[in-house]
């Protein structure tokens, strides 16, 4: 069961990581552009932190589950990772999709001049 329950943290931690790193190269791919630079960046790095600090604490939260599943630990392993890896998917969505409107507001309240 101790071996579950490291490789868990190991893999949920690993897409946990993986993950906000994809934000932060999606906000420097948006702050390419000259216009919207510095709000890109400051944005995916707050984005970025609020969703690993979420995300660590629903990583822990569920392995924590981990031992109640002690009658039959490889499928509570597989639950856990799963519903580990939904949840992580889900963030990442919010939060790709809040970087999204916060470059659309950003776009809207500087007009690009010619």
């Amino acid at each position: 069961m101790i071996v579950l329950a490291l490789l868990y943290m190991a893999l949920g931690f690993g897409a946990l990581t993986a993950l906000a790193i994809m934000i932060l190269r999606i906000g420097a791919l948006l702050g390419d552009c000259p216009q919207s630079r510095a709000t890109a960046r400051a944005a995916a790095v707050t984005i970025a932190t609020g969703f690993a600090a979420i995300g660590a604490g629903g990583v822990i939260l569920v392995g924590a589950m981990l031992p109640l599943l002690a009658n039959a630990p490889l499928a509570g392993f597989l639950a856990a990772l799963g519903f580990a890896a939904l949840c992580l998917g889900l963030g990442f969505t919010q939060a790709v999709g809040t970087l999204r409107a916060l470059m659309m507001d950003s776009a809207k309240a500087k007009p690009a001049t010619a």
